[in-house]
Formats: structure tokens, sequence, C-alpha cells
């Protein structure tokens, strides 16, 4: 009898042991599983902040003639009409994050930046005249604003080429993406841009202006 009872004993022992073991584990994995969702949730809530219109405003201003000539008779008549215009243009360069296409790959711990969309230029031009010189047979006409507004549109786009408006919108994207690089440090995760790592924003800025 004692030896069935110390055989009993045991047999509940290790019963409970294992049962211990299994609930370790069950529990321990379910730990894990909650941080990693935690995380994940967390960093995705962070790329919707960040996703948002980055915008860089200019101004520009410019002094434009305009000539047109049309001439008859074999050239010998010609009527011609010009106006002095004087444009002042408001321009935005804005770079909408919510077409950001990335990757989380909770396993690696990494966030993957696959694409970033690029700026749109908006150009917003107040064009006024000043000196019209016209007649009857060669007046203005829709056709000569079309033209006007396509060469004040032509001669700003080379303005902001020229100018810091561009870099400067890229530093403000550099700095909104550069969040997402301090949340994933932070939580022990990576940051990358299609395959290179980004360890620093300095990393960041060379990815984006090549």
């Amino acid at each position: 009898m004692n030896q069935l009872a110390e055989l009993r004993k045991w047999i509940v022992l290790i019963i409970i042991s294992l049962l211990l073991i299994v609930g370790y584990y069950f529990f321990s994995k379910k730990e894990d599983n909650s941080v990693l969702d935690y995380n994940t949730n967390l960093i995705q809530q962070q790329i919707v902040n960040v996703g948002k219109l980055v915008v860089t405003e200019g101004h520009f201003a410019e002094v434009i003639t305009y000539k047109n000539q049309q001439k008859y008779l074999m050239n010998m008549l010609s009527f011609e009409k010009k106006a002095l215009l004087v444009v002042n243009a408001d321009v935005t360069v804005a770079y909408d994050l919510h077409q950001m296409k990335y990757d989380i790959d909770e396993k690696n711990k990494t966030i993957t930046i696959l694409n970033i969309p690029k700026e749109e230029i908006k150009i917003s031009p107040d064009i006024k005249f000043y000196d019209v010189e016209q007649s009857k047979l060669n007046p203005f006409t829709g056709e000569d604003y079309n033209k006007i507004n396509k060469q004040v549109k032509a001669n700003l786009q080379k303005k902001i080429a020229n100018s810091s408006l561009k870099k400067n919108a890229q530093n403000r994207l550099i700095s909104e993406l550069s969040k997402m690089l301090i949340l994933t440090n932070s939580m022990g995760w990576k940051l990358q841009y299609e395959d290179k790592l980004i360890e620093s924003e300095s990393d960041l800025g060379q990815k984006i202006k090549m």
C-alpha cells in the first residue's frame, strides 16, 4: 500500500509539473505576441501621424513684355499688340505622405519604406496688364491669355528649379520621416529605405536626395 501511495504521489507531482511547464510557455508566448502586436500597432499609428501633406511655400515676381504682330497685304501692313505684364505668384511644393508605400516585417522588426511620392508643385499666378496697346484688327483674345499663362508658368518653373524651394521642401520631408527613425530606434526596430539601412537622419537625407 505504501508503495502504491508513493507511486500515486509521484504521478500527481509529475502531472502538476507538466501543467506548470505548459502553462508557463503558454502565458509567456502570449505575452510576447501581445508586446509585438502593441509595437506594430504603435508604429503603424506613428506612420499615420507622419502621413500628412508636407508643404513649403514661396513667392515669386517677374515682369514680362508680351508682343504680337499681325501682317497683311504681303507684310505691307502690320498691326501690333503689346502689354507689360507684372506677375506675382504663390508657389507651394508638397509631399502627400498618405501615398507613401511601406512594409512592416514583424518577424525581423524592420520597417521598409518602398516609395515616397514625387513632390507636387502648385503655381498660382496673379497677372496684371499695364500699357496695353492693341487694334481692332489685332485685339487681345483668349488665345493670347492662354499663351501668356503658359509662358508665365514656364518662366516660374525655371525660377523654382534655380531656387532653394525644392531643397527646403526636401528638408521638411526628411524632418517628418526622421520621426519614424526615432520611434523605430527607441523600440529596437530597424528602418530601411528600399535596400539601404537608415541609421541616422543624414542617411535618410542622402537616400532622398539621390
